[in-house]
């Protein structure tokens, strides 16, 4: 019975993947529903067309570099990836590119990503050391939250990135990544700081950046929550975020 219900997701997983393909609308299904039928329950690579995994990143990036499954992709500039190590221990999820990044073709480039890059470095690491991308690969117009359509049509392309590299701790960073990867109705507030689990990976969410630059005094918090992701790798002298 289990392999023939897996024969029959797997059928099903197949469908509405290539309803999608060929601009069909799926029928509708709680975000749960969609989140488990194109999810990975383990890190194997997520099925992203008919018979076919993206095997490296590469080959990802390549297949959806002109993707149009969502109206995001008429305003886009640039379909921002993410980069970093193939090999990090360490990834990064925030929520989307914004208009720097929409130009510049990568993550976190304005302020947010200048102080997150100091995060980085005050790890005792550096960008190329980590990998950091977002649940959404194209701008949302105005800078607003991504849709949830939109999150349910860019995310196997998140989860195919993290499978791919098979990280030992992922941040997410901001209240979006948070409820993508852990829940809902996830709280930033009262969440961030404690440890969940995204495809059997530990996942540590705190404030994002751009947080950091209207409440600086939440920078202690994020050090915090940055010595938890330290301890977990077992990296050693932790350098304290300059005010």
């Amino acid at each position: 019975m289990r392999e023939g219900l897996t024969d029959l997701l797997g059928q099903i997983k197949r469908q509405l993947t290539n309803s999608q393909e060929i601009g069909l609308d799926s029928p509708f299904l709680s975000t749960e529903s969609l989140h488990y039928l194109t999810g990975a329950p383990q890190l194997d690579a997520v099925p992203l067309r008919k018979n076919s995994y993206c095997e490296s990143l590469e080959e990802l990036e390549d297949f959806i570099s002109t993707c149009d499954r969502c109206k995001l992709s008429k305003a886009r500039k640039t379909l921002v990836f993410g980069e970093g190590s193939p090999h990090a221990r360490l990834v990064f999820v925030g929520e989307a590119p914004g208009v720097e990044e929409d130009i510049a073709g990568k993550p976190f480039v304005g302020a947010a990503g200048k102080l997150l890059t100091d995060v980085i470095k005050a790890m005792g690491l550096t960008r190329d050391e980590v990998y950091i991308c977002n649940v959404i690969k194209c701008h949302p117009p105005h800078n607003r939250d991504p849709e949830p359509d939109e999150i349910e049509m860019c995310f196997p392309f998140l989860q195919n990135q993290i499978s791919l590299i098979k990280p030992e701790v992922i941040c997410a960073i901001g209240r979006i990544p948070a409820q993508s990867l852990i829940d809902r109705d996830f709280k930033i507030t009262r969440g961030r700081g404690q440890w969940h689990s995204f495809m059997d990976i530990p996942v540590m969410p705190t404030y994002h950046p751009a947080y950091l630059l209207r409440y600086p005094q939440a920078k202690k918090d994020v050090w915090d929550d940055v010595q938890k992701i330290m301890k977990k790798l077992g990296l050693e002298d932790p350098r304290r975020l300059r005010n």
